[in-house]
């Protein structure tokens, strides 16, 4: 008789790193790219035009087309024709660039250090630091460190 299959191995996240096929690993293949990075997080504020994308970054004209390029086929960009003659273009993010977005504020936060604020989002009611947390959406409350696996489904 046949075995069943069982649920998804459990295992350890450095162990989802080292797998060819894991989850971080295809996010690095991604967006592992510093261009790719800062593209994004210039869109982050609202789209973008190709001269004002390549002067707010400091990158070369043939390598911001390629990520752009690179970032429309991930879905992560979207591009929008503003004029035909010469065909010119506005960059903005979908909404899956915009999910990148939020991992983008933790990195430039972590990036920043426990005492720079400049990375830190604002409560717009009282002015307070915001804070990202991980949420149970199926109990519906913010859950502690404590109350968290390093274990990832694979």
């Amino acid at each position: 008789m046949p075995r069943r299959p069982g649920p998804p191995t459990a295992r350890p996240f450095a162990a989802a790193w080292l797998d060819v096929d894991g989850p971080l690993r295809q996010a690095v293949e991604r967006v592992g790219n510093r261009w790719v990075l800062l593209i994004v997080g210039s869109l982050l504020d609202g789209p973008r035009r190709f001269g004002e994308l390549g002067d707010q970054l400091g990158v070369a004209p043939n390598i911001l087309a390629r990520r752009l390029r690179e970032l429309e086929a991930d879905g992560v960009v979207v591009s929008t024709p503003y004029s035909k003659r010469p065909v010119r273009l506005s960059y903005d993010l979908t909404a899956g660039g915009r999910e990148l977005g939020g991992a983008l504020r933790l990195l430039a936060q972590w990036g920043a250090g426990p005492t720079d604020r400049r990375a830190a989002g604002f409560h717009d009611a009282c002015g307070s630091p915001v804070e990202l947390r991980p949420w149970c959406p199926t109990c519906d409350r913010v859950v502690d460190d404590d109350e968290t696996s390093d274990h990832y489904e694979i």
